[in-house]
């Protein structure tokens, strides 16, 4: 035990919107889903990380159904959309319901609201921790000055953050006021939506129900770049013949506040696949450093968005 007395979390967790049945294309289906779960308990990962919006609480309902006769022994974290703070309380319980849980160790603000009261929902979130109902609070998707305002009502433990080696903005501002203020630092995207597997072609061509085409990486202006960054970080790793996700997953560790990386998947195969980073021996200093140093010749390439999906609700 550790986490202020919570457990242990695991240096990867399992992402789990590509398992809601929702905005990923199709092939989504949930004997593939509760697969996959299985699968990141039985490599070692004991962090999963659900929603409400993911298939509209289908999400949590496949992480509960798998992880319910486990409990004790993993760290199960969600999100709560922006909700007036009189009705935190029933959606807290209704998530509860889906994961077949009595607590949650760590509800998520999923994204700020502009002109809604955060204070306010932050208070009833701190009254459901004083009550054990859950342990631990985050949020998520949040600038600075919206992490300032439910800090005057409440504490926050974690901050997730969309952050990898192509999109870095969150290094401005967010990550050194995380560090400086105790507030541990969660990724997700962490291999920038697939991009990081070097799985993509020149040309790409996404399903109708893929979210991904509307994403900043994925936009049809900013893809060119993308895709050459891409092969110049393929083009460094190799030589190690090491996966370039494995490298991409190490360098974000490296970086200073990360305690834990999200890795979606949708096979046990890809489980395994992202597990593999965890046992890769990386020669930490020069191979990051160039990484590093063809990340930053990207970043003036990469549109001024407040987040991947061009989103500020």
């Amino acid at each position: 035990m550790n986490m202020n007395g919570k457990k242990h979390m695991s240096p990867m967790g399992l992402g789990c919107w590509p398992l809601g049945g929702d905005q990923w294309g199709p092939g989504a289906n949930d004997g593939d889903a509760i697969a996959t779960i299985e699968a990141a308990y039985d490599d070692g990962i004991n962090h999963f990380d659900t929603a409400q919006a993911y298939g509209r609480g289908h999400g949590e309902e496949l992480v509960g159904k798998v992880l319910k006769n486990m409990r004790d022994e993993v760290f199960i974290a969600t999100k709560i959309f922006y909700t007036p703070k009189e009705k935190v309380e029933a959606s807290v319980a209704a998530s509860l319901k889906r994961l077949q849980t009595d607590w949650i160790d760590l509800m998520y603000i999923h994204w700020p609201k502009k002109g809604g009261d955060l204070s306010g929902m932050m208070e009833s979130l701190e009254n459901l921790r004083l009550r054990k109902i859950i342990r631990s609070i985050g949020v998520s998707n949040f600038s600075v000055a919206n992490m300032q305002e439910v800090m005057k009502a409440g504490s926050i433990d974690f901050c997730q953050v969309c952050y990898n080696v192509l999109w870095r903005r969150e290094e401005r501002e967010l990550i050194p006021f995380c560090v400086n203020n105790g507030i541990k630092i969660i990724t997700y995207s962490s291999l920038a939506e697939g991009i990081l597997t070097g799985k993509f072609g020149k040309e790409l061509n996404f399903p109708a129900e893929d979210h991904r085409k509307y994403t900043v990486l994925f936009d049809k202006n900013t893809w060119p770049k993308i895709y050459e960054t891409v092969e110049k970080l393929k083009a460094v790793v190799a030589p190690l013949k090491i996966p370039l996700a494995h490298c991409a997953i190490q360098w974000l560790l490296a970086r200073e506040g990360v305690v834990s990386v999200l890795a979606g998947a949708r096979s046990p195969e890809q489980v395994r696949n992202n597990v593999g980073a965890l046992e890769s021996r990386i020669g930490m200093g020069q191979l990051l450093e160039k990484l590093t140093e063809i990340s930053d010749r990207l970043a003036p390439d990469i549109p001024d968005e407040r987040n991947i999906f061009k989103w500020n609700p």
